[in-house]
């Protein structure tokens, strides 16, 4: 099993940055050799694919909605997935959740994201 925890979200003013982690713990042999991708789902609205980067870095894709704005990357050292987000709008205000996926499904709790002046 893996256990994912999200952290780095808050309030922040439109325009601002934050920048989100995913730290795995359990099996760490499943969270390195999955695609980890951050999901959001704002409140009455499904759970939308924010980005997601594959295993070994070998690809990474965006969301439209968030294209020039995020970016994702990994440490597998540190077991950890980030996701840098910059020009923040209000539209981007969600819970943000981490997922692994490929060797095993495993979801974070979520964290919530508010941008808002």
């Amino acid at each position: 099993q893996v256990h994912l925890v999200e952290s780095g979200g808050g309030l922040v003013q439109p325009g601002g940055s934050l920048r989100l982690s995913c730290t795995a713990s359990g099996d760490i042999f499943i969270f390195r050799l999955s695609a980890v991708g951050w999901y959001r789902q704002a409140p009455g609205n499904q759970r939308d694919l924010v980005a997601q980067i594959q295993f070994g870095n070998s690809s990474i894709s965006y969301a439209d909605f968030v294209k020039g704005r995020f970016t994702i990357s990994r440490d597998n050292a540190k077991n950890v997935v980030y996701l840098q987000m910059n020009s923040l709008k209000p539209e981007d205000t969600a819970v943000y959740y981490c997922k692994t996926s490929g060797v095993g499904d495993y979801w974070g709790q979520g964290i919530q994201v508010t941008v808002s002046s």
